[in-house]
């Protein structure tokens, strides 16, 4: 901020010294370095505001360029999307002519009546047979971790 070198400083206490005299001298450098304190925190508050309003106007700018690029892009789709459009009603109106010509006005009415599956959506269909989970020994009941430690416990023999 203030380049003042030691011997400049030396020179400024000795005056003080002089002007003030010895017994306010250490109120005077409180309220020195105080004023010397908020000056230095006024102009840090000053540069990062500065710094601040900078940021600010740099992302508008980016702001700005990326919403013309979404514009441009939007345009671009909409202009492709309308072209496509336009050749699709092509395609289907020389379909519809050609079409036209084959099939006679009792077809082209003729709409498919629904027809019931007949799946019962109730019932629940295993891959493997009962009688081979019997055999194999797969689970097919949940049972609790207690039950099937008393299950599989060795019997006494008496």
């Amino acid at each position: 901020m203030i380049d003042i070198g030691l011997s400049k400083m030396a020179l400024i206490g000795v005056v003080a010294l002089i002007v003030v005299g010895p017994e306010k001298l250490p109120r005077v450098a409180r309220t020195v370095g105080t004023l010397l304190g908020k000056a230095q925190r006024y102009v840090a508050d000053v540069k990062s505001e500065v710094n601040r309003s900078m940021e600010l106007d740099e992302l508008r700018k980016m702001k700005d360029t990326v919403e013309s690029a979404a514009r441009d892009v939007e345009q671009t789709i909409h202009t492709s999307a309308s072209d496509f459009e336009r050749e699709l009603n092509d395609a289907a109106d020389t379909a519809n002519a050609t079409n036209s010509a084959y099939l006679s006005d009792s077809q082209s009415s003729v709409v498919p009546t629904y027809r019931n599956p007949g799946k019962n959506w109730r019932l629940k269909r295993g891959a493997m047979p009962q009688w081979y989970k019997s055999r194999a020994g797969v689970r097919t009941k949940a049972q609790s971790g207690a039950a099937r430690v008393a299950r599989y416990r060795p019997q006494k023999f008496h």
